[in-house]
């Protein structure tokens, strides 16, 4: 478990969530919005491919190799950074990122959970899940503490140090020298689980993908834009990495007392107050609420959502896991697009995020048109 945790932090505490806590002040010199909406889009893009490409993989030793592919791009892919500013190359890397995350943490899990040889792996999940904030936490403390003495190249050439020495140790636990017996079975494509109710879960969890990525990308940015709260913005985002470290096992635990959907739709209310927040008013401690609504959220929705498929999907996960992932990478990818021409045309933030509350609010409506058809 630990050694999945570590392999968490390098594939999204820095190849992925790292990115948005540096974004100030790669903004203030580098980058510009524009160049960020791609560079987040195609950094999901590579992630949506990697997470479609992970279902099909079924042999445990082609699960280790693209897992240490995965340790190995997150590395290299953050060095790149760190050492060039070609275009070209930042738009491959942040590409290549994206795939190298899906790797150590989707492929990872699975490694995970088979050397740990557990029936029900739902508590341990909950636990493996909490790597996701303590990547956001350990990335954010070191980028900061970088920054007040040097520039945030030098953040991400700390950053690759790091996440290289913590790969040694994933690298070493998380491997078999024999193959165990598996009980996996060749993936099967089978069209008929497409009942209406699941076509409205699939569509609420495309519209859960763009939910995520606009403070995902932008939370720190967006609080250092309002009126007073210069400066701020990071320790919003370390908010959202602290209250996400417990989100996915409080959710669990919810979704196993009460109606899984109910749950969900609960979730995701609070992330579109979230999301609103910032839009009406620039108070520090209500702009900071904002910051633990959505850490204590995004990450427990995706463990809900995954939940929720795997008990409709029960014995031939594949098919509805890799609908519901598709639907939910696409909605990442389009969201940076849409955010950055509405944020340069209005010279806000606040018309991208009542669009993004928007569509937040329509999943929430179609999951509980899903729950009169269960």
């Amino acid at each position: 478990m630990l050694a999945g945790i570590f392999s968490i932090i390098i594939g999204m505490g820095v190849a992925r969530f790292a990115f948005t806590s540096l974004l100030p002040p790669m903004l203030a010199d580098y980058l510009s919005l524009t160049q960020v909406g791609v560079l987040a889009s195609l950094n999901f893009a590579g992630y949506l491919a990697g997470a479609l490409f992970s279902i099909s993989l079924k042999n445990i030793q082609t699960k280790i190799f693209f897992f240490r592919l995965g340790l190995f791009i997150s590395i290299t892919s953050s060095f790149v950074l760190a050492t060039s500013h070609n275009e070209l190359l930042w738009l491959i890397s942040r590409t290549l990122a994206g795939f190298g995350s899906a790797m150590t943490f989707l492929v990872g899990s699975s490694i995970v959970m088979l050397k740990l040889n557990l029936e029900n792996k739902t508590k341990a999940m909950g636990v493996y899940f909490s790597g996701i904030g303590l990547g956001i936490v350990s990335s954010e403390l070191l980028t900061q503490g970088i920054l007040l003495k040097s520039s945030w190249e030098s953040a991400w050439l700390w950053l690759s140090l790091v996440a290289l020495l913590l790969s040694l140790y994933a690298y070493y636990i998380l491997s078999f020298e024999k193959t165990p017996h598996s009980k996996e079975h060749k993936p099967k494509i089978d069209f008929s689980i497409f009942t209406p109710y699941v076509i409205l879960l699939v569509l609420a969890y495309f519209t859960e993908g763009v939910g995520f990525v606009i403070q995902g990308t932008f939370l720190p940015n967006i609080i250092n834009s309002l009126e007073g709260l210069e400066g701020f913005g990071n320790l919003g985002w370390l908010i959202v990495g602290v209250t996400g470290i417990p989100s996915s096992i409080f959710w669990m635990h919810l979704a196993h007392k009460y109606d899984n959907v109910n749950v969900i739709i609960a979730a995701m209310a609070l992330q579109m107050l979230g999301v609103l927040i910032p839009t009406f008013t620039a108070n520090i401690y209500a702009n900071l609420l904002a910051a633990a609504l959505y850490g204590s959220t995004f990450i427990g929705l995706v463990a809900l959502f995954m939940n929720l498929g795997g008990q409709i999907s029960q014995k031939n996960p594949v098919t509805l896991m890799g609908a519901m992932t598709a639907a939910y990478g696409i909605g990442q990818v389009t969201a940076p697009l849409y955010s950055v021409a509405l944020i340069a045309h209005f010279g806000n933030y606040n018309t991208t995020l009542y669009l993004t509350a928007f569509i937040l609010f329509i999943g929430i409506l179609l999951l509980r048109k899903a729950k009169t058809l269960a």
